[in-house]
């Protein structure tokens, strides 16, 4: 009985730790310290996957692909000023790879004159510059960054320049917010993905797993 009871508790052993070297693909993996320094006070929600906010999109449930056709996010701004209008940007500073980044900054989505109340509530509706283009990070690029700013607008009219509006890839952001004296962001944060076909559970995949801890709707 003993020697029963000995290899059962052997074997739940095996079952605890025998994966451990095993990579999870539906686990939400944060960002590395480096990257988190970004996320400040702002939140991005994606279908089926919540708040991406400071994290790497899962690599179950072809997730990866899929955020390439979903629709815009919806965009948070806890902390804004019901009488204030604010800008959005969002840019790929890793265009097309993170270690040859010569397309830096790529504008996936600007967007000005949101109010505030609306910023709140994930409302972004506003003049839009450039309208949402979803992460298309080419394969073999490795992970791109999917950046997230909200600048306070002041009452300053905005637009892009002509050459600005003839390409989305190479745009000088700095010299853009110099342009309109924009400071700090008031709120920022950040996510990471890969092209899918570049993911190495793509191929033997096809559950339906939900993610790991996956973060809750606010």
């Amino acid at each position: 009985m003993r020697l029963a009871v000995a290899a059962l508790l052997l074997g739940l052993t095996m079952m605890a730790t025998g994966d451990e070297g095993n990579k999870d693909p539906c686990v939400y993996e944060a960002l590395p310290d480096n990257d988190a320094v970004l996320c400040k006070g702002l939140k991005v929600f994606y279908p089926e996957l919540g708040n991406l906010g400071c994290m790497v999109v899962p690599e179950c449930n072809n997730y990866r692909q899929k955020i390439t056709y979903w629709t815009e996010p919806i965009v948070k701004f806890p902390g804004a000023l019901d009488g204030a209008a604010y800008i959005l940007v969002m840019v790929d500073p890793d265009a097309p790879s993170r270690s040859s980044p010569k397309a830096r900054f790529w504008r996936h989505w600007l967007v000005t004159d949101i109010k505030g109340a609306d910023m709140k509530k994930g409302k972004i509706q506003g003049q839009e510059l450039s309208p949402y283009q979803p992460p298309s990070p080419p394969a073999q690029s490795g992970f791109h960054r999917y950046q997230f700013f909200v600048y306070l607008q002041e009452g300053k009219t905005i637009s892009l320049l002509p050459k600005e509006n003839k390409t989305r890839g190479s745009w000088n952001m700095d010299r853009f917010l110099s342009r309109f004296h924009l400071g700090e962001p008031e709120a920022s944060t950040q996510f990471m993905t890969q092209n899918y076909q570049d993911t190495l559970h793509h191929q033997a995949l096809g559950g339906s797993s939900e993610p790991k801890d996956k973060p809750e709707p606010r």
